[in-house]
This record gives C-alpha cells, structure tokens and sequence, in this order.
C-alpha cells in the first residue's frame, strides 16, 4: 500500500518519478491532447472513469487502500498535464492531509428528580445520544415545549440552561431538536409518542457519524425517551402527559416548566480516519489579483455490500468517477492554452459522502485566504444528461456570480435554464460546504437540467453497488459541460472581464 501522508518535497518528487513510470488500466484509451471534439472528450472521460469505478479502486473509501490509489492516480494525472502543487504548504505538497473522526454511541445516561427526590424511570426507557466525545447535563430543568411547530421560535433566555421536552408526535425529522439545541437548550428529550419506538430511533442513531477531527470533547445532547417513561416522568408532578398533549394542541400554547430536574450523560466511541484533499494549481501570470477554483469529490463508500450479495463494491462511476474526469480534463485543456492572468486551483475532496468534510476542511485551512476566490466551480454526478442538455445553476441566487455565468452561456451558445428548481439540491453538494464559508460557489451542470432523469438516477443506481460500468453511461452532456468549464475559467480568470471578485 502506498501511503501518501507527511511526505516531503524530495519524496513527492520520487513519488512522481516512480508513478509516471507504471502502467495504469485505461490509459491505453486516450486520444491525442490536441484535439478538442466532443467525441473525443468522451473517449478520456471513459478513460479515466474506468480506472477510477474499477473494482481496482474498491469504492474509493477515504482511508482504504482504495484511497492510495485514486489520489496516486490522479495525482499522476494531474503532474503530467503540468499542474504545479496547489496546497502551498512544502511540508504538505499536493496532498492536504484531512483527520476524520467516527462516533458511535457508546454509553447512555438518564436520572431524574423533582424536588431533590429522584423520579424513577426505567433504564430501558430512555436513551441518549451526543455528536461528541461525551457530553453532561447535570441538574438541568425540564421545559415542555409541545411539538414545537407553527410558532415564533424561542428566545435564548427561555431555552438556556434547560431541556427541551419535545413531543415527536410522529414526526421523524431532526430540524427541530437542532433548532431548539441552536436555540440555547442544554439537551432536547424527545417523547417517542407516535410509531416509531426507542429500538427504531437507537437502531438508526447507532450507525457511525463522522466529522472533521478536533480538541472539543463536548457535543449536542439528545435523547429519546418511551411514551411510558414520560407518563413516569411525570408521575406525582401535578401534570399528566395526556395534560400536556392538550395544552399543546391549543391555539396562543406557551412552553410550560416542570417541576423536574435531569441530569443526562452520553458518550462515544471514536475512530480515527487519516484521509487527504489533493490540490493542484495552474499558475496564472498575476497570482496576486485571487483566483478561480473547481473542485469534485474523488471519494465513494467503498466496500458497502456484504455476501450472499454478488456485488459488494459501491464504484460510484456517475458518483462521482465522473465529475472528477471532468475536473482533469479541464485542467488538461486549461494547462495546453496560454497563461491565463489569475491562478486556477482544482480541488478534488474527501469525505464528501460522509457530509462535505474535505470541502469543509479545505476552507478551514485554505492555500489561499479565501477572500482571493473569484469564483469557485462545483462538479458532481456529471454523467447524466445527453449533448444538447441545458445547464442549469446549483446555488443560483446564492452568489453575486450569476449575471457572468449567463453571459458566458450566451457567448458559448449554451441555454441556461432560468428557474431555481435545481436549489432543491444544492445542500446536498460540496458547492455547500464552500458557500458556508463565503466562497462564491454554484454548480453549472447540464446533469441537473432535467430533474426527472437525474431523480431516475437518485431511485436506482445512486449510492448502490450498480453504479459501475456494467451498463452503459451517458457523456455526452459531460463533454459539452469540459468546454464550457474552460470558458468559464478563463471568464473569470481574465482580469480585464473580471477585474474584481463579483461574489
């Protein structure tokens, strides 16, 4: 296994020397750089979607062997179109190295008591999670606040220091419990009072979560506690459950405090996760005056399947195989035509599947300050649509770069689609992670131009084993979407079109 963490400048060298020198499936394929047919777009992004969705690759889960080899793949690639290393960080050429860490639940803690008496409820009845390391609320007083829906949100001062009793009332969404822990509270206990039961809630809460690696131990607390523990709960405090249900249920319900107090405890086990983001640059000749970025994601989840299953790798070929192929050949483009006046970086993330975290992460501890981004460019799922596709913007409205994107579309004799119905996506992408941070980010894509063909991808091959090259792919909107990256590039690259960052 060749592992890519902590190496120096001599060794990234020798990493290279040796890279350019073994054979890798599918290079065999790639026509010549000098031409620039669609056709031919099509043959290099096959090319490289091959190697990176084969079973070679083994899903390309972040921290695998699997990893190893996508990044020495595109690394290799990257070198030899003639990108320079774009982290800026000699110690750290190339590869950006990204610390994850995985938590399950591991410990769970609930004690109760009205008026220093304790209140007994049974062990099995409630259970506790937390998104740290562990986390303690001790002595803390209840505050009822029903299902928490159709009214003004409450204020920090009502909710500090407090627990939250929250009705489910059958409705399995986590908004409100994060809102409410946003809000100040100290914990959310929410009463599983509809169909879902604290084996269903514990089963789905006990799979691995992940974040960025960091020195903070503490973490959101919640709970979940049975309809017959909560009726224990309150069992001598002058108000019933079924009191409180009614009062919630009326118009003008305020929050009610209980004459209960909790101390509520969770911890974690945790794993940790070396990974990188890989970062190349396409020096321009007035570093000086910001940049322009592309990122896609190069990771998958890897081995997802287990037997009797006959397929148990997740290749993830459209997700995103794809958009990285797309990301490589326009630096290959980029990198054959004159020098552009600002720096192209190209970012290819880890951990995206595991919640935009390479994104994140890259934006934490930029190359650059991130106020120099002109313009950041998202590629992702990039295999859907035909040629002759619309593009359509991910984050439309979200950024001041949009008037731009539409004049470039009409020099290139590229339709924008003009409603924000592709929005309903842009959470779902590193784009988002980006533009959490201020960087000026959209998606311009024809893959979502037509909703319902990328929702037929979404119901069947997304996130499956059957994402792979077992049937055919479409590449045709893809190699369209490489030239007008290039034209996008070289818009915002050019200081006399794009003199000051519009984001």
């Amino acid at each position: 296994m060749l592992y890519i963490a902590d190496m120096t400048r001599g060794r990234v060298a020798r990493l290279f020397n040796v890279l350019h020198a073994l054979p890798l499936a599918g290079l065999a394929l790639m026509p010549s750089v000098a031409s620039g047919r669609a056709d031919d777009i099509e043959l290099r992004l096959m090319a490289h979607i091959e190697v990176l969705a084969s079973d070679a690759f083994e899903g390309r889960e972040p921290g695998t062997p699997g990893e190893s080899r996508t990044l020495r793949y595109i690394a290799r690639q990257w070198f030899d179109i003639g990108l320079t290393s774009g982290t800026n960080d000699p110690g750290h050429e190339w590869f950006a190295p990204v610390t994850l860490v995985a938590r399950e639940p591991a410990g769970s803690g609930a004690q109760f008591s009205r008026k220093g008496r304790m209140q007994y409820v049974r062990r099995d009845a409630v259970w506790m999670v937390t998104s740290g390391k562990r986390s303690l609320v001790k002595d803390a007083p209840l505050l009822f606040v029903g299902t928490d829906r159709g009214r003004q949100p409450l204020s920090r001062t009502e909710l500090a220091g407090r627990v939250a009793l929250l009705l489910d009332a059958g409705i399995d969404d986590s908004k409100r419990q994060n809102e409410l822990l946003a809000g100040g509270a100290s914990a959310v206990l929410t009463v599983l009072d509809g169909d879902r039961t604290l084996e269903y809630v514990a089963a789905r809460r006990k799979r691995s979560g992940y974040a960025l690696a960091d020195e903070n131990t503490g973490g959101d607390l919640e709970g979940f506690i049975t309809r017959t523990g909560a009726q224990s709960l309150l069992r001598g405090s002058g108000v019933t459950l079924e009191q409180l249900e009614g009062r919630a249920a009326q118009s003008g319900f305020a929050p009610i405090p209980l004459e209960i107090t909790a101390t509520l405890e969770a911890t974690t086990r945790e794993t940790t996760i070396l990974t990188h983001n890989l970062i190349g640059k396409l020096p321009g000749k007035r570093p000086a005056a910001g940049a322009v970025l592309f990122v896609a994601h190069w990771d998958h989840f890897g081995i997802c399947a287990e037997p009797p299953a006959e397929d148990l790798i997740c290749n993830g070929a459209v997700d995103n195989a794809s958009g990285v192929a797309v990301l490589t050949e326009v630096a290959r483009r980029l990198s054959s035509g004159s020098q552009l006046d600002r720096d192209v970086y190209f970012l290819a993330t880890t951990a995206e599947e595991l919640g935009l975290l390479g994104a994140h992460a890259f934006a934490e501890q930029p190359p650059l300050p991130l106020k120099q981004i002109v313009a950041a460019f998202n590629i992702d799922t990039s295999a859907i649509a035909p040629r002759g596709s619309p593009l359509a913007i991910v984050g439309r409205g979200m950024t001041k770069l949009d008037p731009q994107i539409t004049e470039v579309a009409r020099r290139q004799k590229r339709r924008l689609i003009e409603n924000d119905d592709a929005n309903a996506y842009v959470q779902r992408q590193d784009g988002w992670a980006l533009l959490q941070h201020d960087i000026p980010t959209v998606m311009v894509t024809s893959a979502y131009s037509d909703l319902k063909r990328l929702e037929h991808f979404f119901d069947t091959d997304y996130h499956r084993p059957s994402d792979d090259l077992k049937h055919p792919i479409e590449l045709g909107g893809a190699a369209e979407d490489v030239a007008f990256y290039i034209a996008l590039a070289r818009w915002f690259a050019d200081l006399k079109r794009v003199p000051v960052a519009p984001g």
